[in-house]
């Protein structure tokens, strides 16, 4: 085989993993099954391509193709997933990004994810105040209608309901669990657009107060998109 030769099975190869890595990319939150049809429309693939690709990922057990033709994702990227999820500490970007905030607001910081009807305080930081809600990581708090209950219950469903896309972060509350504490929240997203956690600053209604929560406003949103992006999502599109 010629130095040419070579070169260009090697250019080829190349070029299908892309193709078969934009297959199963195409497959989205909520997907079920996806036809052939939908698969080319969102790939740009012929159909043609599509099904040598799909024999392929078939084989390996990355797809699997149903009786009417139409494909779901295999077995293998869930197990790939569960490797991806063992081996990939959460802990590591989250605190740095929640001390990134007290630094910045002065204000306790925390990262919240939804436990059937509570919700629960993964990881968090402490505001340097002595006067402080004194939450501590591993306490479960009703779904109550605080702003981080909302940003949970609003951002974590599946799919997505229409308020999420009108819903306009981040939220702010104040005294609807406890009368002295205010909160302000804002989702955070892992792979693709699936929801991780709400991203929250809390303190004492008389110094978190709206327009102070307007001035910290940026600043989460910033360090949420932030962290969205180390975690490796996107934020949604619509």
């Amino acid at each position: 085989m010629t130095t040419q030769t070579r070169s260009n099975a090697s250019l080829e190869g190349v070029a299908s993993a892309g193709r078969a890595l934009t297959l199963l990319s195409a497959f989205r939150r909520g997907d079920d099954a996806v036809t052939l049809a939908e698969l080319t429309a969102r790939t740009g693939l012929v159909k043609t391509t599509i099904m040598r690709l799909a024999i392929s990922l078939e084989e390996h057990g990355y797809l699997t193709r149903i009786p009417d033709g139409s494909y779901r994702l295999g077995a293998e990227l869930f197990r790939l997933g569960s490797v991806y999820q063992q081996s990939f500490r959460v802990e590591s970007y989250v605190m740095p990004a929640l001390e990134r905030l007290v630094v910045a607001t002065s204000e306790s910081a925390s990262f919240y994810v939804r436990s059937g009807e509570h919700r629960l305080c993964l990881y968090r930081v402490d505001s340097p105040h002595r006067l402080r809600l004194h939450v501590r990581q591993g306490d479960m708090l009703p779904m109550d209608n605080s702003a981080i209950a909302q940003v949970l219950r609003i951002f974590g469903a599946v799919p997505l309901p229409p308020e999420a896309a009108t819903t306009a972060v981040p939220l702010y509350t104040g005294g609807e669990r406890d009368p002295h504490v205010a909160g302000m929240a804002t989702p955070v997203f892992g792979p693709g657009e699936s929801f991780a956690g709400a991203l929250c600053l809390t303190g004492p209604v008389t110094r978190l107060t709206r327009d102070a929560a307007g001035a910290a406003g940026p600043m989460l949103l910033q360090v949420a998109a932030d962290l969205t992006r180390s975690l490796g999502g996107v934020l949604p599109t619509g």
